[in-house]
């Protein structure tokens, strides 16, 4: 499968969260995200750098992350944000991580609003579901407890992600980003950009906003 796939190429996605306690609220939004090889991102060339570039600071050693796991892989595939005149955010990056032409693990990099990252190093079954124990504080009304089931089939023509935290008392929250591909082509990425302008940025006060509303609503902040 991964032989097969051509990098860079652009997703055009639409994202969702949902909560359903102690407070329901759901909201969508559409982004676009990037799926690149991870070793050799692209670069462009200037001016078109200012609206998409690739810091490895800006994410975790993802080789690092399957060493410690006893993993190895020798071509990995990153589905993330460009950083869009200097500034990036990004809630997840996903990571499909071969041996050959097997896929070996996948790495769910999760960040969240106040500088802190986790990267969960994934075995999914055949369907490409996994389960893992919340390891980092992401939402500030939710302690850091829990198991997350997280759905992250290998990319294509289209790309579907989906992680929902499980809590003894239920599920508390779901997440999903599914869109389709496009080419990363100038065009493409001028066309992709001018409909979701400053994408990062954008997404880093939509999730902000939503913390808002819901403290206003009276949800109450779990101290880090």
């Amino acid at each position: 499968m991964s032989k097969a796939v051509t990098t860079p190429a652009l997703y055009d996605v639409t994202i969702r969260h949902t909560r359903t306690s102690p407070i329901r609220n759901a909201f969508r939004y559409r982004s676009f995200y990037w799926l690149v090889d991870a070793d050799a991102p692209p670069r462009l060339p200037w001016p078109a750098r200012l609206l998409a570039s690739f810091d490895a600071r800006d994410h975790v050693d993802v080789r690092e992350s399957l060493r410690e796991s006893g993993v190895t892989a020798d071509r990995i595939l990153m589905l993330t944000n460009a950083r869009t005149f200097g500034y990036v955010f990004n809630p997840i990056s996903v990571y499909w991580c071969y041996s050959g032409n097997d896929l070996s693990a996948v790495v769910a990099e999760v960040h969240n609003t106040y500088g802190g990252r986790h990267a969960y190093v994934l075995q999914p079954d055949s369907h490409g579901f996994a389960k893992t124990d919340k390891q980092l504080y992401v939402s500030p009304f939710y302690p850091v407890d829990g198991r997350y089931e997280i759905n992250v089939p290998e990319p294509g023509e289209r790309v579907s992600v989906s992680v929902t935290l499980h809590r003894e008392d239920g599920d508390p929250f779901s997440a999903t980003m599914t869109g389709a591909r496009r080419p990363a082509t100038m065009r493409s990425l001028l066309r992709i950009w001018w409909r979701y302008p400053f994408a990062p940025l954008r997404v880093s006060a939509l999730i902000r906003w939503q913390g808002v509303r819901l403290w206003r609503r009276g949800l109450e902040v779990v101290p880090r």
